[in-house]
């Protein structure tokens, strides 16, 4: 009879959960769908609880401000980064694993009108652009784990990654702002193969100077 209470309580913080999962969801899916309409600072909490169907003391358990519900969407990149170096071969080499999935994110999120114009919306907003560079913070982390998952080394190690995944996610952002300004003659998938190559030429040329300069000690 206890196993019975067990399984019973297991189903229902289960349905708990989805609750929670779904409610969240319907304000997500009310503010952006509003912010899009109307603007990020023509639209109020207010507008949002009520197009949710919620009350605002239900809007903050969820959301500590309008602007984190745009970037809890947006964080959604970081995970689908992580699952695409997991996914990559195993014999892979780092930089065929960091490229290959960047470019897989990168095509996927860009596959995503809305994705797109969430993307639009937050650089013609000053009071989203400054929070927007926090995002990098993240994903550095993120990718810095879902690197050294795949290595088994130790700190330094670590350590190593760390510093390749704040180059790499710099060259993101740059990349990124070259891109969005304006038309470019590459797909996507070529741009950032070429933005790729011109970052390893740049770490390799900087590899021989240092073998040079060791050299000449």
């Amino acid at each position: 009879m206890a196993d019975v209470k067990e399984i019973d309580g297991e189903v229902k913080e289960g349905r708990r959960e989805r609750k929670r999962r779904q409610t969240r969801e319907r304000i997500e899916a009310a503010a952006l769908a509003l912010f899009l309409e109307h603007g990020f600072d023509g639209t109020t909490i207010e507008d949002i609880t009520e197009a949710a169907d919620v009350s605002k003391r239900s809007f903050f358990d969820y959301f500590p401000s309008k602007e984190e519900v745009v970037f809890a969407w947006q964080d959604n990149f970081s995970d689908e980064l992580v699952d695409a170096i997991a996914a990559q071969p195993k014999d892979a080499s780092i930089v065929e694993v960091i490229e290959g999935a960047l470019t897989s994110a990168l095509l996927a999120a860009s596959s995503d009108p809305q994705r797109l114009a969430i993307g639009a919306l937050i650089r013609d907003t000053p009071a989203l652009c400054a929070r927007d560079q926090l995002k990098y913070a993240k994903l550095e982390g993120k990718l810095t784990d879902a690197l050294y998952a795949r290595s088994g080394g130790g700190e330094e190690e670590r350590f190593r990654l760390r510093l390749l995944s704040a180059i790499v996610v710099s060259t993101l952002r740059i990349g990124g702002e070259r891109w969005n300004e304006g038309p470019q003659e590459l797909s996507l998938q070529d741009f950032a193969h070429r933005v790729f190559e011109q970052l390893w030429t740049a770490l390799a040329d900087l590899g021989t100077l240092l073998r040079q300069r060791n050299h000449d000690r």
